[in-house]
């Protein structure tokens, strides 16, 4: 690198001027000045250089770190939807648990009302099973002493056949009567004939209920008087003599005849 040479203007002030015509100007007696273009222009080529190699690498980094935030903002939103996915996954399986769990409430409420019902309802039937049983046992009890009460009076019928049986023979020949049955338990029905004397083969019948102690007659053909029946229902009634009731039937039917 050349020196540059130091200027002094003090010199050139105290310099007497020239005056002739052809005395040397004064740019003639200035000193040569070296301003180091050349070395500036190679330091300027060099830091342009550097420079642009610096940009370079810079606009590089910033690509390279561009195109991975890219990447990374691209994986950020693939997680972000992965994620949402899941949420939303998750948000479905709360749903369903949720209406599952309430689904078994209400079918254990369900069934613990059913099982309410039921007990109630066997409550209900043991009671009314209990209170069956009752009935029965008194049904039963009420049977027997019904059937006890049949049995006795069969056998009182039994002995009062038995004790008046020849005795009812005769008076069925005496009386021209016959005996049938009435179609009914405890009903017997007495056919009178000869109760007419202007038609022998004429027949007057009654039906005798014998299924209470107080004997009736429902039916009479042809009909007689209530109050001459009850009369003589009444005697039959107090003294059990059948004989005497069926005579005094007959004697009822042949005036009815007359």
């Amino acid at each position: 690198m050349a020196t540059a040479v130091a200027f002094d203007p003090s010199a050139s002030a105290m310099r007497a001027p020239l005056s002739t015509a052809d005395a040397p100007s004064m740019a003639d007696s200035l000193p040569t000045v070296n301003f180091g273009f050349e070395d500036l222009r190679a330091r300027m080529a060099s830091f342009s250089s550097r420079f642009d190699a610096f940009i370079e690498q810079g606009r590089k980094r910033v690509l390279e770190e561009r195109n991975q935030f890219r990447i990374n903002l691209a994986e950020l939103q693939e997680d972000e939807r992965q994620k949402q996915r899941d949420i939303e996954i998750l948000s479905l399986k709360a749903t369903t648990h949720t209406q599952t769990v309430a689904k078994e409430a209400q079918e254990t409420h369900e069934m613990h009302q059913a099982i309410t019902q039921l007990s109630n309802r066997r409550s209900e039937q043991e009671t009314r099973r209990s209170a069956l049983q009752a009935q029965i046992s008194a049904a039963q009890a009420q049977l027997a002493a019904k059937r006890e009460l049949q049995a006795k009076h069969a056998r009182y019928r039994d002995a009062m056949a038995r004790a008046n049986g020849p005795e009812l023979a005769f008076w069925t020949d005496y009386l021209c009567l016959r005996i049938e049955g009435a179609g009914e338990d405890d009903r017997l029905k007495f056919v009178y004939s000869h109760v007419d004397d202007r038609d022998w083969d004429r027949e007057a019948a009654f039906v005798l209920d014998m299924s209470c102690r107080e004997y009736a007659v429902p039916v009479c053909r042809p009909k007689l008087e209530q109050e001459e029946v009850e009369r003589v229902l009444e005697r039959l009634n107090e003294t059990r003599e059948l004989s005497a009731f069926l005579k005094g039937m007959r004697e009822l039917f042949v005036e009815a005849m007359k």
